[in-house]
């Protein structure tokens, strides 16, 4: 029998169910960044705060967590400043490197 499966009825993909740990987060957060598009860097990091439970990240960062659910948002524009301070709450952080291959 050929049972057909509507869209609507699938599971909604949640990556933050995969980051199980720092690597996966900086793994995830990495390859974000490489594609070079700041709403998807926003909206990572909000995935990478929810797998370690935006709670404690927006108090480890002094955000509260309304303004830090908004601020990582894929449509937000956060400052520099929040990226920072969430990468510090996640125990990651923004590294600048060459891009010569040796």
């Amino acid at each position: 029998m050929n049972t057909k499966i509507k869209v609507a009825d699938l599971p909604t993909f949640d990556p933050a169910r995969y980051l199980r740990d720092d690597e996966d987060i900086a793994a995830y957060l990495t390859q974000v960044i490489e594609e070079g598009d700041a709403g998807e860097l926003a909206q990572a990091l909000g995935v990478a705060a929810r797998a370690r439970g935006m709670t404690q990240i927006a108090q480890s960062a002094g955000i509260g967590r309304e303004s830090l659910y908004k601020a990582l948002r894929a449509d937000a524009s956060p400052r520099f400043e929040t990226i920072a301070k969430v990468c510090k709450a996640l125990g990651v952080r923004l590294v600048v490197q060459t891009d010569h291959v040796v």
